[in-house]
């Protein structure tokens, strides 16, 4: 067992450090430049298709709407990433971390729009709802149902059975410190719900996201905002704390900035997404009349997830600095070696008092509990991706009850090593397939863009971009519908 952890961690220092951070940082100033900076002159435009129905075409009961989609996405980025990982990317890699987690989800968001758009046009048919993502536009946009196929694996690994692995961890973590309560215990009835909800379908998940994501996210925003203004006059200083650590003397000289670069961008990666290839599986669930809108729906998820909640995290975090140095004191551990949860937890209570650990033990609870079916519904949609066989998807939602249930009373570190395996090896194959397949997502912007500027409600049909050929299914019978 030492030794596969051994492995792992190699590969994983390997794949992050040599390879992801810099495809990460240079095509997605590429997207940005190539779009137009299309994450920041859009920002009202998003906030707009938001509340936008479904298209006029069909408006079933059944359809999965632009806000559903987004919180579908929404809640698998909002988890254990926001609450615990950024805790966690702070002790390990200082400050600093912060400043690296802002930079790749600013110029990340622009891969996400990318990735969502393609999401969009290459989706398929799926009873009253659609789906689709990164295997879908592998097989449809590069000709290549290979690549798909283990893209298709690795998200399963990842998502479906690693990642839920993780949230469930943290939830019975941050409950055993808040209440006490027995990790298996909590961990069997997280199992139960999970259960319920995952053999309800992408309605119910779309459903229960829709209710759980909000709620919970203005909930801990506005407890984030009480503490960061009881404490305003700290806010320079913290951000200095950022920006020194990022930048200093003393952190090049003492490789400091090395591991804040590489634990920021890793947390923020894991927690935003964004160019990972997961949040494309939610934005292609969705009833749009051009592929655009989702993609900037799908690009306000990555801000809502890094520049609002993640920064929420570290700035309570900075700010209570002071009491995490003595609680590692006092216990005589090191803060690297506190559960992020924990820290997270310790920080929160230190502004509020004593309830804010009880507070932060709900808000992982359902965070994290939103993370495991979004994470399940990524799964599910690539098992029908290899193959439409009901037995595969009864086996694959088993073996995802099976995994929250270990994750529960699991050993935290592996888990997390075997997760940022996985994610690195799906980001580097989706970050692939859109630089080969990034024109269209292009083209489709520029479609978008010259209608808006028309006076139209933009609709797109797939003669609008001559080379999406035969593959594109969805765009073409609405065209067919509309010359009828």
């Amino acid at each position: 067992m030492e030794f596969l952890n051994k492995l792992i961690l190699l590969v994983n220092d390997f794949i992050w450090t040599y390879i992801l951070i810099a495809m990460l940082i240079v095509i997605g100033f590429y997207f940005t430049f190539k779009t137009k900076f299309v994450q920041f002159t859009n920002i009202k435009e998003m906030f707009r298709l938001l509340g936008e129905g479904t298209s006029s075409k069909d408006k079933s009961k059944n359809e999965v709407s632009s806000f559903q989609a987004f919180c579908i996405g929404t809640a698998s980025r909002v988890g254990t990433g926001n609450l615990a990982g950024v805790a966690s990317a702070i002790a390990i890699g200082g400050p600093g971390a912060v400043f690296w987690m802002w930079l790749i989800a600013l110029i990340g968001s622009a891969s996400a729009f990318i990735e969502s758009t393609l999401a969009q046009i290459y989706k398929v048919k799926d009873g009253d709802s659609f789906r689709g993502g990164p295997a879908y536009y592998m097989e449809k946009g590069l000709k290549k149902k290979w690549m798909g196929v283990i893209f298709s694996i690795l998200i399963i690994i990842c998502f479906g059975f690693a990642f839920n692995s993780v949230q469930s961890n943290t939830i019975t973590a941050a409950f055993n410190s808040a209440f006490g309560i027995n990790k298996l215990f909590l961990g069997s009835l997280i199992t139960i719900a999970s259960a319920i909800i995952i053999f309800g379908g992408v309605k119910s998940i779309a459903k229960i996201s829709s209710i759980i994501v909000p709620i919970m996210a203005v909930a801990y925003i506005l407890v984030a905002l009480f503490i960061i203004i009881t404490n305003i006059t700290e806010l320079p200083s913290v951000f200095k704390m950022i920006f020194s650590n990022a930048f200093g003397v003393k952190q090049i000289i003492g490789g400091g900035i090395g591991a804040a670069l590489l634990n920021g961008i890793k947390r923020g990666l894991f927690s935003n997404e964004a160019g990972m290839g997961s949040a494309p599986n939610a934005a292609a669930t969705a009833t749009v009349s051009h592929p655009a809108k989702q993609g900037l729906i799908q690009t306000l998820g990555v801000f809502t997830d890094t520049l609002i909640i993640c920064t929420s995290t570290a700035f309570i975090v900075l700010l209570s600095s002071d009491t995490l140095v003595q609680h590692a004191t006092t216990n005589n551990i090191a803060i690297a070696d506190i559960a992020g949860i924990e820290l997270t937890q310790i920080a929160v209570s230190s502004q509020v008092g004593s309830w804010g650990q009880y507070f932060i033990a709900f808000c992982i609870f359902f965070f994290a509990f939103s993370s495991i079916i979004g994470n399940y519904y990524y799964g599910e949609t690539n098992i029908q991706f290899i193959s439409t066989k009901k037995i595969y998807l009864y086996i694959y939602r088993i073996l995802v009850i099976a995994m929250v249930l270990f994750g529960s009373v699991a050993s935290m570190q592996f888990v997390w090593s075997i997760a940022d395996v996985f994610m690195g090896l799906m980001a580097i194959l989706n970050l692939i397939a859109i630089v080969l397949l990034g024109k269209i997502a292009i083209k489709a912007l520029q479609d978008y863009t010259a209608q808006k500027k028309a006076g139209k409600n933009p609709v797109f049909y797939a003669s609008s971009i001559p080379e999406l050929g035969d593959e594109v299914e969805e765009w073409r019978e609405d065209e067919k519908e509309a010359i009828a």
